[in-house]
C-alpha cells in the first residue's frame, strides 16, 4: 500500500481532520444544550460529507501511487490497480 508522501495533501487532510473533530464536539455541544435535532442533523451531514472527501482523497493518493510504482518497479499494473481498487471498494462500503 501507498504512504502519503506529498506534505501538502498530507497537512490539508490533517487539516481536514481536525475540522471534523471540532464539528464533533459542536454537536456533543449541541445535544447538551438540547438543540433542534434538525440543527444536529445538518451537521452530522457536513461530517459525513467531510469524512466521505478525505476518503476519496486518500483513495485518490493510493490509486496514483501504486500505478507509480508499479510502473517504476516494473511490476505488474494490473495487479496494482487490483490493490488500489480493492481499498476503494472497502471505503465505499
Amino acid at each position: 500500500m501507498a504512504k502519503i508522501e506529498d506534505q501538502k495533501i498530507k497537512k490539508d487532510l490533517i487539516n481536514r481532520l481536525r475540522t471534523v473533530k471540532g464539528h464533533i464536539g459542536g454537536i456533543e455541544r449541541m445535544l447538551e444544550e438540547d438543540k433542534d435535532c434538525s440543527d444536529i442533523l445538518i451537521q452530522i451531514s457536513a461530517i459525513k460529507s467531510s469524512v466521505n472527501k478525505i476518503g476519496l482523497s486518500l483513495v485518490e493518493n493510493n490509486l496514483c501511487e501504486c500505478i507509480f510504482e508499479s510502473l517504476e518497479n516494473k511490476e505488474e499494473v494490473k495487479d496494482s490497480v487490483k490493490d488500489a481498487l480493492k481499498s476503494f471498494l472497502k471505503f465505499t462500503k
